[in-house]
């Protein structure tokens, strides 16, 4: 007998195959973003004293966004512009969070996206 409360491998399986591609990759960037939002602790009153804030975490974090979002710019349309603008975002502050911020390009993702400012 099936438990409804354990899902069915299958069925995800099935299911993933009939949601489009620009589904799936913007759903990945959302969660790459929250989380990367989390580990800058923008999720709190005071970032900066945040036990969530783990800048290295966000690094890389931001980093994975980037390569996506550049990657599949072209197939993303109408999605491909919030998705930048988050991605700035996220990038700026970084920046602003560092206590010995980058240079410009070297920050997080910007080998893919250029610098940001």
């Amino acid at each position: 007998m099936n438990d409804p409360q354990v899902p069915d491998p299958e069925l995800d399986v099935r299911e993933l195959a009939d949601v489009p591609s620009v589904e799936v990759i913007s759903r990945a960037a959302v969660m790459l973003m929250s989380a990367a939002a989390e580990r800058l602790g923008l999720a709190d009153e005071d970032p900066q004293a945040s036990p969530k804030r783990d800048l290295d975490e966000a690094r890389r974090l931001i980093t994975a966004l980037a390569g996506l979002v550049t990657a599949s710019a072209e197939y993303l349309g109408p999605h491909a512009a919030p998705l930048r603008d988050g991605l700035q975002s996220l990038q700026r502050a970084f920046r602003e969070s560092s206590v010995i911020p980058d240079e410009p390009g070297q920050g997080p993702g910007e080998k893919y996206t250029g610098p940001v400012f």
